[in-house]
C-alpha cells in the first residue's frame, strides 16, 4: 500500500512574533542546528516514506533554500518519490492564497493524486516530535478507517489551543470541537491525519463548493465526516510532542531539550533528525569560561570569563569576555559583546548585543516574560531591554537610542515590530 506525505508548511506563525517577520514558521531555527520542519521530514524518511510534498506559502525562500533537492533527508530522487515543494500558482483559472489547511490540499490535489497512492498522510510542518508514521499507516489500514487522527493528552488549561475530541472504547471519534473556549476534555488533535485518497478527494470537492466553510481539516473536514457516519479513528500518541506556535512554547521546548534526561533525545542514533548543515569549525571554549547544561553548536566561541547556563547557542555565536547567557536561545552568528547579559531571552540571527548591555531578566512573576531581539538588530552598548520587550528586525543602534534616550526598553515594549 503506497503512502504519500503532504507537509503543510505555509504558516505565517504570527504568534511567534518577530521570529517569523522574515521567515515561515516551519523555517524557524530550532535546537541549534535544525529547522522546525526537519522533524516532520525526518519522521517521514525514518518511517520509510520517501514520497513527500511540501506546501509552502508565506515567505517560502528560507524553506526553499533549506530543503532544496532534499539531499540531507535522502529525498533527492529523480524518478519515483523524493520531495517536491509546491506553492500557490496562477494558471488558466485564477487561484489565490490558501484559505485554510484543506484548501491548501485542494489547490494541489492534481499533484497529490498523481500515481494514485492509497493513503495520504497530512502533516503540520511546525511541530516538534518523533513519530513512526509507518505504524500509524498500518493502524489506519488495519482499522479500514476513512480517516485517522493522531491524538495526545494536553494540560486542560492549554486545551483551548487545540481541536478536542471524545472517543469510544474502540477509539472511534464520537465528538470533535475545534479550539473550544471551554474545552470538554484534554484529548487533542495533533494535526497529523491519514486519509484514503478517494475519501479525501470526495470531502475536499464537497468542502470547496461550500461558501460557509473555513476550508480547514479541524473546523470542517473531520466534523463533516463524522456527521456523515464515516469511520474516523483516533490514534493515541504517548511520546513527546509540542506545537512551538508561541514564543513561550518555543522557549520551553528548548528548555525541555536541556532537561536531564531530555524530553526528546536528539542523540538517539536509531532516529536521526536530518538537516542541511553548514560547514563550520569546531566549538571553542576559552580557559575560564563556564558552560553548564547547554547545547553549543559548531563555530561558536565562548570567551574567558563568560558564562553560558541552560542555553542553546546556534552556529557561529560569539559570547564575549565576562558575558552571561542564562536560559536563553541565541541564533546563528549573533555577537554578545564583553560584559553583556542575556537572561531568558531569544536572540535572532545576526544580532549584536553591545558591550555591557542587558537583554531580558529572570523573575518569579507568573508569565515567562521572554524578551526578543529580531534578526540583524544591534542593541546599543549599556542598554537595558526589560523582560517581555521586543525589538524588531534590522534596527540600528542609533535608532534604538533615539527611541529610548534613557537607555531602557521598558517591559512589554514593542519597537520596530508590528503586533498582528
Amino acid at each position: 500500500m503506497r503512502t504519500r506525505a503532504v507537509i503543510l508548511a505555509g504558516g505565517e506563525g504570527s504568534r511567534l512574533g518577530v521570529l517569523t517577520s522574515k521567515r515561515a514558521k516551519p523555517a524557524v531555527p530550532f535546537a541549534g542546528k535544525y529547522r522546525i520542519i526537519d522533524f516532520a521530514l525526518s519522521n517521514c524518511v525514518n518511517s520509510g516514506i520517501f514520497d513527500v510534498l511540501v506546501l509552502t506559502q508565506y515567505r517560502p525562500h528560507s524553506l526553499n533554500e533549506h530543503i532544496a533537492l532534499g539531499r540531507p533527508w535522502d529525498l533527492d530522487r529523480s524518478f519515483t518519490g523524493g520531495v517536491k515543494l509546491l506553492q500557490p500558482f496562477q494558471g488558466r483559472q485564477d487561484t489565490d492564497w490558501y484559505a485554510g489547511t484543506a484548501d491548501a490540499v485542494t489547490q494541489n490535489i492534481n499533484f497529490i493524486r498523481r500515481g494514485h497512492p492509497n493513503n495520504i498522510l497530512i502533516l503540520s510542518g511546525d511541530h516538534i516530535y518523533e513519530m513512526e508514521y509507518d505504524m500509524l499507516v498500518e493502524y489506519h489500514e488495519d482499522q479500514d478507517a476513512d480517516a485517522t487522527v493522531c491524538v495526545i493528552r494536553v494540560p486542560l488549561d492549554e486545551a483551548s489551543r487545540y481541536g478536542i475530541m471524545a472517543v469510544d472504547d474502540r477509539h472511534h471519534i464520537v465528538d470533535f470541537v475545534e479550539k473550544p473556549a471551554k474545552p470538554p476534555g484534554d484529548l487533542a488533535n495533533m494535526g497529523v491525519y491519514v486519509f484514503k485518497l478517494d475519501v479525501l478527494e470526495e470531502m475536499l470537492r464537497e468542502d470547496a463548493a461550500r461558501t460557509d466553510s473555513r476550508h480547514d481539516f479541524g473546523y470542517n473536514i473531520i466534523p463533516r465526516m463524522m456527521e456523515r457516519g464515516m469511520k474516523v479513528m483516533a490514534y493515541p500518541f504517548g511520546g513527546y510532542w509540542i506545537d512551538v506556535g508561541t514564543i513561550d512554547a518555543y522557549w520551553e521546548a528548548h528548555m525541555d531539550l536541556l532537561a536531564s534526561p531530555p524530553s526528546l533525545d536528539l542523540n538517539d542514533r536509531s532516529w536521526i533528525i536530518h538537516t542541511r548543515s553548514e560547514e563550520r569549525p569546531p566549538v571553542r571554549i576559552d580557559k575560564g569560561a563556564i558552560v553548564e547544561d547547554s547545547m553549543i553548536t559548531d563555530g561558536s566561541i565562548v570567551c574567558a570569563g563568560a558564562r553560558v547556563v541552560r542555553s542553546v547557542l546556534s552556529p557561529g555565536v560569539y559570547v564575549g569576555p565576562n558575558a552571561l547567557v542564562y536560559e536563553s536561545v541565541v541564533l546563528t552568528d549573533s555577537y554578545i559583546e564583553k560584559d553583556a547579559s542575556i537572561e531568558r531571552a531569544i536572540i535572532d540571527k545576526g544580532v549584536v548585543v553591545g558591550q555591557g548591555a542587558r537583554v531580558g531578566e529572570r523573575t518569579d512573576v507568573g508569565d515567562l516574560g521572554i524578551a526578543c531581539v529580531g534578526k540583524n538588530t544591534t542593541v546599543p552598548p549599556g542598554f537595558v531591554v526589560k523582560r517581555d520587550a521586543v525589538l524588531g528586525t534590522d534596527l540600528r543602534a542609533e535608532e534604538i537610542a533615539d527611541k529610548y534616550p534613557e537607555g531602557v526598553v521598558p517591559s512589554g515594549a514593542r519597537y520596530g515590530y508590528k503586533v498582528k
